[in-house]
């Protein structure tokens, strides 16, 4: 009953934050170019601040009910979030399959411009953000966590990556902490990339925390039955909620978020 009465509570509190959309520019950083004017959502927390910012970068089926709830959750963390749309402004819906099409690298431009707008709100501390994102938008949080983008000189303090691709050739390179979290039955974007990436050495080890749950399929923290996709390229993918990996993810994301982001 009391586990029960805390879940009421959070699902309160996630449905109590504000949303409002935003427009900013995307902002050059690194091999990233500037892209469109980029549109989005930003979810505030109760109370008048300052506050930590942090970044919500969407999958790869683009801004939807996923990304609303995920808004709502962590602004009731406490934090300013802001979930900009990466595909809309660039004439895309749906990368899913087709994930170059606005690759994560690219995305990184927009996730440093809504770094800038953060900054510039008054309930916002300046130089205090996070990222996270899942499966296109948690391959876009490991690369913003890399050196050659400079986010960390910008503000960024820490980044949350659920079910990214890792790839060995771009991602060792890490400047902010970063937690990754993944399941080891994700036939989409595979654990074991993650393993080679960490077998491959990251330039500062020490960052880089990677949880594996051994049962959990790709999109696990997504409640919904067990369900196979197919996408662009033609190829199928298993999609499923896991009741033990989902609730103990969000807790770390929600316990790295409280440790690096001044909570």
């Amino acid at each position: 009953m009391i586990r029960l009465v805390a879940i009421a509570f959070l699902v309160l509190l996630a449905g109590s934050a504000s949303a409002q959309s935003v427009r900013f520019p995307s902002v050059a950083v690194g091999s990233s170019r500037a892209g469109p004017e980029i549109g989005g959502w930003m979810y505030r927390p109760s109370g008048a601040g300052p506050f930590a910012g942090v970044v919500l970068a969407h999958p790869c089926n683009g801004v939807s009910r996923h990304t609303e709830m995920w808004g709502k959750l962590v602004a009731s963390w406490g934090y300013v979030v802001v979930a900009p749309d990466s595909f809309g402004p660039r004439g895309e819906k749906s990368v899913c399959g087709r994930g170059r099409a606005v690759s994560p690298s690219m995305r990184v431009a927009d996730i440093a411009g809504a770094m800038e707008y953060l900054d510039a709100q008054p309930f916002v501390r300046r130089g205090d953000i996070g990222i996270i994102g899942h499966s296109h938008g948690g391959s876009t949080a490991v690369r913003s966590a890399q050196r050659s983008y400079g986010l960390a000189a910008r503000g960024l303090k820490a980044a949350v990556a659920y079910y990214p691709g890792c790839q060995a050739q771009f991602d060792r390179d890490v400047a902010v902490p970063l937690l990754i979290l993944i399941g080891d039955k994700d036939d989409w974007t595979p654990a074991d990339n993650c393993r080679r990436l960490q077998a491959a050495g990251f330039a500062q080890p020490d960052l880089v925390e990677i949880v594996y749950y051994p049962n959990a399929l790709h999109s696990f923290d997504s409640r919904g039955p067990d369900r196979t996709i197919t996408v662009a390229d033609g190829k199928s993918h298993r999609l499923g909620y896991d009741p033990s990996a989902a609730p103990d993810a969000e807790a770390r994301a929600r316990a790295f978020f409280a440790r690096y982001l001044g909570k």
